[in-house]
């Protein structure tokens, strides 16, 4: 029998602004592919190297599959940079990156770095074995030891090669999958998450999307389209109760095709903190929260070391006076993306501190606190 996909933001009558694309997804930029690979094995309590196993990996191909690896333009921006983002000095420098994103585990970051170098040569054999090419993958951590055995280490080169090898357009799964799998937001289980915005721009019609691997957040923090949800809704707030301090991380990844030049997209990327901030985060220290913008847009061919070189390149970018429909469209994707990830979420069983239940937020309650701010669409 078919899996049936699980409610989304929007399906809840959650009041969000702004149109999204055909699969309110990461997808909805042309060419964009996302796959996953997710590890779940074991119960009972935690013994590093053997369990339990909730973990994953999810991969996002920004261009698709091209017979050349060809450059995506990016910026980035850390609204608090307790993270990893590797290939991060090199869009800083250059403002463009040739990989494969993949998202996965804190101490998996190495396994999924040395995988995605090899997906990568495999991929463009003549490119890095003719030429004086490098590979410098993009990959991003957030913490999963609230669910996960991190310290096992579980994370292995065919898991990352699954991931990448099953990416695809279309619909794309949120919850507990891929990357997501062990993670928490506002202390309500959280994961992945996805949501597009099309806008139009001097009667060009663009999309803006976003990515989240989503796990971050206080309860008392927690607000839902400007309603405190989580001041209402506030049993089983396990990180309150212990520490009080956020273990987690969130890495926010924007996709578009309008034409942006990296010191517009390190501005879009900016954006990416006010989505998140939409749902009542304040930035802990302890928590990485880390966006990236791409565009798709200005599709060259950028020759390896030892090819012949182009004198230049002619590339459009949209004047930053019509930027602000873009700022306005990430910032309502990120918001949703991260409410996405939380609605499609399923409950798991903690394994620091044992014996408890990381639970998904109750969609029934959510919505009998948004009725009662009169904020449910009807």
């Amino acid at each position: 029998m078919k899996k049936v996909a699980p409610p989304r933001a929007r399906d809840l009558g959650l009041p969000l602004e702004g149109t999204p694309g055909k699969w309110n997804a990461i997808t909805d930029v042309a060419g964009v592919e996302v796959g996953y690979c997710t590890l779940n094995s074991g119960d009972g309590p935690l013994k590093v190297g053997s369990g339990p196993v909730y973990t994953g990996v999810t991969a996002i191909l920004p261009r698709g599959r091209q017979e050349l690896p060809r450059p995506v333009w990016a910026g980035l921006y850390d609204l608090n940079g307790n993270g990893e983002l590797t290939g991060s000095h090199w869009i800083e420098d250059a403002g463009y990156f040739i990989s494969p994103i993949c998202i996965t585990n804190t101490h998996s970051v190495g396994m999924a770095h040395h995988a995605t170098v090899g997906w990568m040569l495999e991929q463009h054999k003549d490119y890095f074995e003719q030429y004086h090419s490098w590979a410098m993958p993009v990959i991003a951590e957030t913490y999963d030891g609230l669910l996960n055995d991190i310290c096992g280490r579980h994370i292995k080169e065919e898991h990352v090669l699954a991931a990448l090898d099953s990416a695809t357009t279309g619909p794309v799964a949120e919850g507990n999958v891929g990357g997501g799998a062990g993670m928490q937001s506002y202390e309500f289980k959280g994961g992945t998450g996805t949501s597009s915005r099309v806008v139009e721009v001097q009667g060009t019609q663009y999309t803006v999307a976003a990515l989240v691997q989503s796990n971050f957040g206080l309860r008392p923090e927690f607000s839902v389209c400007g309603v405190p949800v989580g001041q209402h809704i506030t049993e089983n707030a396990i990180i309150t109760e212990s520490s009080g301090h956020e273990q987690g991380s969130i890495v926010v990844i924007i996709a578009t095709d309008a034409p942006l030049l990296p010191a517009q997209l390190k501005r879009l990327a900016k954006r990416g903190a006010l989505g998140i901030g939409r749902t009542g985060t304040y930035g802990g220290h302890f928590s990485g929260d880390i966006m990236m913008a791409f565009s798709t847009a200005n599709d060259i061919i950028m020759p390896p070391l030892g090819a012949e070189q182009p004198t230049s390149f002619n590339l459009e970018c949209l004047n930053d006076a019509h930027c602000d429909t873009l700022y306005l469209a990430t910032v309502q994707a990120v918001e949703e993306s991260v409410l996405n990830a939380m609605i499609a979420a399923e409950s798991v069983a903690t394994i620091k501190p044992a014996g408890r239940v990381l639970e998904a937020i109750d969609h029934d309650a959510l919505c009998r606190v948004m009725a009662s701010y009169s904020r449910l669409r009807e």
